[in-house]
């Protein structure tokens, strides 16, 4: 038995399902998860010593790769001044003054400490600020497990099998209103029949959480558009495409500009920490300067800022980060639709920038119906497969991998020789 087996035997009696994060357990790909040691670069090393090269980077944060040393000095630094204050600090002003400066819609913003924690307070500031009741979302989207939220809720509650939570109120469900990504029909429809009650739509501008959704084109101008009719609040929650896509997110890369946007870790260099933000006209109903309440003793954190200050500052000096991690992700996906043309296969990659995903399907992936009919046995039997051979992918079909520029040029194509003989392995096993 492994180290890894035997750690997990012992969470099991310890922490329910043995995880803290439900995707983690490996429940849908069979197998013990692996309890991972250490991270640096484009490696990860487990507890029984092995290496793997990381294609989820944390789900998504560490963009320059683990324990980029930059943000690894901030932190080192921050923490001889001790760890938490619970008052205000200049590098909670220096971080919102540069979020405010990358990100196209933002005008104030709001330090929390997860992306969850972001997307309930952006529900609630946008149900404030409009009188309203009513949050459409899209099938398939997971914005964090807010009650409101986990309706069709995407990667985490579909890979364990309970789409729908015990817990979430019959009041709450009926508040929360859902639409199929893509289907720009059926949101209007939705607007139609819930007049002057929907107070926001929130979605994901690339899906990262029915695996990678894009929009097609039109979708997002046209939800844009649906907001501005019927005077709704337009969220996009970018936890994982903020700062990644580009320096300003999804929305500077598709030219979209959302009344609120919701923020992760990716803005702590990894660390536990979220915000959100948008028009100034919105966010001054947040509490002290509005009646909308929202507080937390560890917002703003000084080393999660200093982490974040390190991250952003980097990516917004180093314009060059988006055309390497540009080129890496298109280097690794032509390398695998060689493989599908070398085998004759007609497997479906969804790729943008350093997102993608392999989904074991011939057809098309544009929502989350369309993500369910994948062959998840295959998926399993491949993930496996790319592990036994040194690649660490998501332990769910229904996730986006997140490439680092610390992955270079040889070992991209590593992963490229691992893929072929993963897709081998499957093709011989069926």
């Amino acid at each position: 038995m492994t180290t890894s087996e035997q750690l997990f035997e012992k969470a099991k009696t310890l922490i329910p399902g043995g995880v803290n994060s439900p995707v983690r357990a490996f429940r849908a790909v069979g197998g013990s998860p692996l309890f991972i040691k250490s991270a640096k670069g484009p490696f990860l090393y487990d507890e029984d010593g092995r290496q793997y090269i990381e294609l989820i980077n944390s789900w998504g944060p560490m963009i320059l790769g683990h324990a980029f040393e930059p943000v690894e000095k901030a932190v080192r630094d921050a923490i001889q001044h001790s760890f938490s204050f619970g008052a205000p600090t200049r590098k909670e002003v220096e971080m919102a003054e540069l979020i405010t400066w990358m990100v196209p819609s933002v005008d104030k913003v709001r330090m929390v400490n997860s992306g969850t924690e972001a997307t309930m307070s952006a529900i609630r500031v946008a149900r404030g600020f409009t009188g309203r009741d009513k949050l459409i979302k899209f099938e398939g989207c997971y914005h964090g497990h807010g009650d409101s939220f986990l309706i069709a809720a995407g990667s985490g509650a579909v890979t364990m099998g309970v789409p729908d939570s015990p817990g979430v109120t019959k009041a709450t469900a009926a508040d929360t209103l859902t639409a199929p990504f893509n289907d720009l029909a059926a949101v209007e429809l939705l607007f139609e029949n819930n007049h002057n009650q929907v107070a926001a739509v929130i979605l994901e501008p690339v899906v990262g959480n029915m695996g990678c959704v894009l929009p097609e084109p039109g979708f997002l101008e046209g939800i844009r558009a649906l907001c501005d009719k019927h005077g709704a609040i337009l969220i996009f929650d970018e936890v994982m495409t903020g700062f990644r896509l580009a320096k300003g997110g999804a929305q500077e890369r598709f030219g979209i500009l959302p009344d609120l946007t919701t923020m992760g870790k990716i803005i702590g260099g990894g660390m536990p920490v979220g915000a959100y933000g948008g028009r100034a006209d919105i966010m001054n109903q947040v509490s002290p300067a509005g009646p909308v309440y929202q507080a937390g003793t560890l917002s703003g954190n000084p080393i999660a800022m200093s982490a974040g200050l390190a991250m952003l500052r980097y990516l917004n000096d180093h314009s060059d980060v988006y055309m390497q991690l540009e080129a890496i992700g298109n280097k690794l996906v032509a390398g695998f639709s060689a493989t599908f043309e070398k085998f004759g296969m007609t497997y479906t990659i969804n790729h943008i920038g350093s997102m993608y995903t392999l989904f074991m399907t011939d057809q098309p992936v544009t929502n989350f119906s369309e993500a369910k009919s994948c062959d998840l046995r295959s998926f399993g039997r491949y993930f496996h497969a790319m592990l036994d051979r040194g690649v660490y992918l998501a332990p769910s079909q229904f996730e986006s991998l997140f490439l680092s520029t610390a992955l270079t040029d040889t070992l991209v194509e590593q992963v490229i020789q691992a893929n072929e003989e993963s897709l081998l392995e499957v093709m011989n096993d069926m």
